[in-house]
């Protein structure tokens, strides 16, 4: 495929997410290529149908872009529950609909909106299907500055054979919250649940990628056009 041709394939699948949002609806805007399309899609939908929607950014970049689109924002702080989360993702499994995020950066604020709310709807590009997870990516895992040396050794003792992500300038990407993040390569995952529970145990570690049991749903375009995926198990 070429470049045009996915971002054809992404666009069809945010127009559609965007079309399902109802007036007066709570909105987890996710960030990534596909999530921006999302994003300037819905703020065509309230220029044109006049929507009255909040939206929750996951990422400063997100924020941007949603205020540069007229989208208004809410926080936390005013809203306990999302009704509806639209973002990308990096691999999605077939079947499970179980994910890997996080190399847009934003994986922790986007697992923070996922878990508040109600319904989750992943968008992207027929080349994110996997039949596993970790066959084309890295599991991101966002980690504390200090002693993150002694966190990525506890990381390679669990098989993550992990990597520092370097920014533009070859110096340690910073995410939103002020920490690093190791990219682990595990490999094709044959069982993601035990893989994650080991993640929620390596001290240092402050969230990860894998993103099980969030998505109910995921919006994908492709050379047949487009086609929905249900989660069928767990």
């Amino acid at each position: 495929m070429n470049a045009g041709e996915q971002n054809k394939w992404k666009k069809a699948a945010a127009d559609a997410a965007a079309a399902l949002v109802e007036d007066g609806m709570v909105l987890g805007l996710g960030t990534g290529s596909t999530a921006d399309l999302f994003i300037e899609a819905l703020g065509r939908r309230l220029a044109a149908d006049g929507l009255r929607i909040t939206g929750i950014p996951t990422s400063r970049r997100t924020e941007e872009l949603a205020r540069a689109s007229g989208i208004p924002l809410s926080s936390f702080a005013e809203h306990a529950q999302i009704d509806l989360t639209v973002d990308g993702a990096d691999e999605i499994e077939r079947g499970t609909i179980c994910l890997i995020k996080g190399h847009g950066g934003a994986l922790l604020r986007e697992k923070i909106v996922a878990a508040a709310s109600q319904r989750m709807v992943v968008i992207a590009d027929e080349s994110k299907l996997v039949d596993r997870l970790g066959s084309l990516v890295a599991v991101p895992v966002e980690v504390v500055r200090f002693g993150w040396q002694a966190t990525a050794r506890r990381l390679e003792k669990i098989g993550g054979n992990p990597s520092l992500r370097l920014g533009k300038d070859n110096t340690p990407y910073i995410t939103d919250g002020g920490n690093f993040i190791m990219d682990c390569a595990f490999g094709p995952i044959g069982e993601p649940k035990e893989v994650a529970h080991r993640l929620d145990h390596v001290v240092g570690a402050v969230e990860h990628g894998l993103f099980l049991g969030y998505a109910s749903e995921a919006i994908v375009g492709g050379r047949s056009g487009l086609k929905t995926y249900r989660r069928t198990g767990s």
